[in-house]
């Protein structure tokens, strides 16, 4: 669906802005959550990670929660938030595991987790 999308247009203006120097505001905008997309998708190898775990975070991505973040400290930020969603918010993992969609409900739970969580996050 849309990270797809998403992920095809960040390439493709990204190939393209390296060959100008005039890029509009909203164009850079897209090539920094692209980027900010490609560090959520990174894994380490054996560590495998719950699929309610990969929704909220990458929700929390297209919905440009992260956008604010440097994309260096994408990742950094990426563990605090599903280590506070399971302390905080083990309840909205469970519903994300059972519903295989993003209900109002859980859209609230993960908006105000998100929120929560970006308070105490610091950049390291």
């Amino acid at each position: 669906g849309s990270l797809k999308l998403d992920l095809a247009q960040y390439r493709e203006l990204a190939a393209f802005a390296q060959f100008s120097t005039d890029v509009d505001e909203a164009t850079k905008k897209q090539i920094d959550r692209g980027a900010r997309m490609l560090e959520l998708l990174k894994q380490g190898r054996y560590e495998p990670m719950q699929v309610a775990a990969q929704v909220a975070i990458i929700w929390a991505g297209t919905k440009g929660y992260l956008d604010d973040l440097p994309v260096s400290s994408v990742g950094q930020f990426e563990r605090a938030f599903l280590s506070y969603l399971e302390r905080a918010y083990k309840k909205t993992l469970t519903a994300i595991t059972r519903e295989h969609v993003i209900t109002d409900d859980i859209e609230k739970s993960l908006e105000k987790a998100v929120s929560e969580c970006k308070k105490s996050f610091t950049v390291k």
